[in-house]
Parts: structure tokens; sequence; C-alpha cells
């Protein structure tokens, strides 16, 4: 499979952010009242993702280590500013809805995530296409949650009411409804052993958590499990080394003892 595509389906389907990987949390429930907000938050976040991770891969090379992360948050808020005032020009509706959380996408993890983990350590093509995947798996999550909702709660798609209003459930698009719709899509992947971080009898995947939450040996956001074994891998080749040259060392020190305890002796005789 090319690289590229690879990226887009990781995102989409391997490592979907919120079903998969539960990050972004925050603006999934609170923006997902409707199909058509859930649908501009995520498209807002594909594009700061995108852009963000292009341009991370473009400097990682010349940002130094130590200040990484407040490089990636200038980076990201940029991106975000630009986002916000094209959403507060062309599309003022959206922005009202969406309202403070425009702002914050600047701190959602996935965005930070993926800079630490992928764009930081890859081409700029490459890292490109995993915005766009990791987006586009965004997108989609708070869409179909959104839809959930304004089905249920307001008896509408995509604004359009298609349910009469006495069948309509209200809380659905309250606060709590979105704790509910979130809960009945994760029991569902549990159901289906799907990989999740709710599932711990889901089969191991290749990500971070494994699927696995109860046994996590460290944040979801940072890596995926084959960085991890490679580092591990270089960890014991470098401990391997250097316990063969500590080796190294001793025997030398004590053939040096040998031969100088032999030297003495001879010169004694």
């Amino acid at each position: 499979m090319n690289k590229c595509v690879e990226r887009i389906y990781n995102g989409i389907i391997k490592e979907n952010p919120t079903f998969i990987l539960m990050l972004g949390m925050c603006p999934t429930l609170a923006t997902t009242t409707s199909a058509s907000n859930g649908l501009g938050m995520g498209l807002s976040t594909t594009a700061v993702l995108m852009f963000s991770n292009l341009v991370i891969s473009l400097l990682r090379k010349i940002i130094p280590d130590r200040v990484r992360i407040p490089a990636y948050i200038v980076v990201v808020a940029s991106l975000v500013t630009i986002v916000q005032l094209l959403i507060q020009g062309f599309l003022p509706s959206l922005y009202d809805s969406l309202g403070i959380y425009i702002p914050l996408i600047v701190v959602n993890c996935i965005i930070l995530g993926r800079a630490e983990s992928y764009a930081a350590k890859n081409g700029p093509v490459e890292s490109f296409f995993d915005g766009v995947g990791m987006g586009l798996g965004f997108t989609l999550s708070l869409t179909i949650i959104g839809m959930c909702r304004e089905l249920i709660g307001a008896g509408a798609f995509f604004g359009h009411v298609i349910i009469p209003e006495e069948f309509h459930i209200s809380i659905m698009i309250l606060a709590p409804g979105a704790l509910f719709t979130l809960a009945l899509l994760a029991a569902i992947q549990n159901k289906l052993r799907l990989p999740s971080a709710t599932n711990g009898d889901a089969p191991k995947s290749a990500l971070a958590c494994g699927g696995d939450c109860m046994n996590c040996q460290g944040c979801t956001g940072m890596t995926n499990h084959a960085i991890l074994a490679e580092k591990k891998a270089e960890e014991a080749a470098k401990a391997a080394a250097a316990k063969k040259a500590a080796a190294e060392k001793a025997l030398a020190a004590k053939k040096a003892a040998e031969a100088a305890k032999a030297a003495e002796a001879e010169k004694t005789n």
C-alpha cells in the first residue's frame, strides 16, 4: 500500500482518534449537538492538523529539542487563528455555534500528539497525509456522534426534521446526551471486541495503548508500538555493547595485571 494512502487509512480506521485512541474528548462531547457542528469542528481540526504536521515536519531539524513543545504550540496557534478568522468571515453561523471551541483546537491533544509522534520524525509529505488521515478520522467520528444526537434528540438530519416532535428525546442534545452517545458507541465496540482504549478484551493492536487501557504503559498520544519497540531495541543494543565493552576492559586489565605480575616475577628471579 502506498505510504500516503496508508497514513489516511491509519487515521480513519486503525488509529481513529475518537473511537480507538479516545483523544480529543472535550470538542467531541461539547460540539456534537448536531451533525453540522460535528462536521464543522472536524474539518477545522483537519485543516490545522494537515498544515501543522507539514510545517513542523519541515522545521523538525531546525527546532531545538528542548523547546520543541512551545514551538509546536506557536505553529498550531498561528494556524488556528487563521482558521478561526476564515470561519468567522465566511461561516458566521458555524462560528457562533462552535464558539470558544475553535481557539481550543490549539491544545487539542490529537494535534500535539501527531506533531510529537509523527511529524517530528518523518518527512513533510508523509506528515501531511498523516494529518489528513487523522483529521478525516476525527471528522467522521464527530459527524457520526452528532448525527446520532441530532436524530434522537431533535428528530433531524443535518437540520432537516424527519421525526415528529413528540418522539424527540431532548436530553440527547444536552450535555448528558454526549456521554450517553459515546458510551453507547463504546459499548458496541466492546461487544464486537473491536480495538479501543476502553476495551481490555480486544486483540492487541500496534497502538501505544494496545487497546487495553487498564494495562497502559504510557500516553496513547506519544507514539506507537513500532517506535517503542525500535527504541527498546536500540536501548538493549546500547546496553549490550556497554556490557561487552566493560567485559573487554576488565579482561584487558586482568591480562595487563597478570603480565605485570609475570614480568615482576621474572625480574625477581
